[in-house]
Formats: C-alpha cells, sequence, structure tokens
C-alpha cells in the first residue's frame, strides 16, 4: 500500500502552508531584506548606485513586496496599488551583468538569513526569472 505524502512533500519550500512562512514571516523577512541590502551596500557598487543614498525605503519597499509575493499580506498593493515592477524600473538601466549581480546578492543573503536549502531553492527557482524580466538594455 502506497503511504499518502507527507505535507513536507507538498510544498517545494516545506511544510509550511506559503513561502512566507517558510522564511519566518515577519521577522525572517526582515532579515532576509535586511541582508540582501547589506550585501548590495558592501559588495555590488554598480546596484548601490541604483538606490538613494538613504535605502530605507527601497528596504521596505522590497519587504512590503516579498511579504505579499510570497503568500503573505499585500502589503504593498495596500500602499502602491499593482506592483508593475517592469515598469518601475525602467528609469534604471538594467542589463543582463546586473540581473545576475542582483540573484548574487539575494543568493548570498538567503545564506546570511540562514533559510533552510528547500526554501533557499524554491525562491532562487522563482526570483531568478523575475530578476532577469526587469532587465531592460
Amino acid at each position: 500500500m502506497k503511504s499518502l505524502p507527507s505535507k513536507q512533500d507538498s510544498y517545494p519550500w516545506g511544510p509550511e502552508s506559503t513561502p512566507y512562512e517558510a522564511v519566518g514571516e515577519q521577522e525572517g523577512l526582515w532579515t532576509l531584506v535586511e541582508a540582501f541590502y547589506d550585501r548590495i551596500d558592501s559588495e555590488s557598487p554598480d546596484l548601490r548606485a541604483m538606490l538613494p543614498r538613504e535605502d530605507s525605503g527601497s528596504r521596505r519597499k522590497l519587504f512590503e513586496y516579498l511579504t505579499g509575493w510570497l503568500g503573505g499580506p499585500k502589503l504593498y498593493e495596500a500602499r502602491y496599488g499593482h506592483p508593475r515592477l517592469r515598469m518601475r524600473h525602467l528609469p534604471f538601466s538594467i542589463g543582463q551583468a546586473e540581473a545576475v549581480e542582483w540573484m548574487r546578492c539575494m543568493r548570498l543573503a538567503m545564506d546570511d538569513a540562514g533559510l533552510r536549502p528547500n526554501v533557499k531553492s524554491f525562491l532562487d527557482s522563482k526570483l531568478e526569472p523575475l530578476a532577469l524580466h526587469m532587465v531592460n538594455r
């Protein structure tokens, strides 16, 4: 007799109902976002140049966007409406190299935030196409 799949087997990120829960909800997501922007600040002058000097607004927007995108409360949409990510990124010159660098910083941030391997793998599989979609040159 074949056994029923466990909840762990039900989702690529693990047993939690949403990826938002898998990253640790608000606290875990803030840790990820802070680690991401800290990586950009310390290691990625090209990406850093696209951000305002005081980047707390950028950090908050990414946190709000990812909260809803990962299955948590729709914070970004409640404040700004539809994300229209590509349109909002058009003022920046984004090539393949910048998208790859964005993902490099995000992957390191996922490590810094202590995300489980299956959560990192899931996020990587969803974020990489999104990052490449922002390429506009």
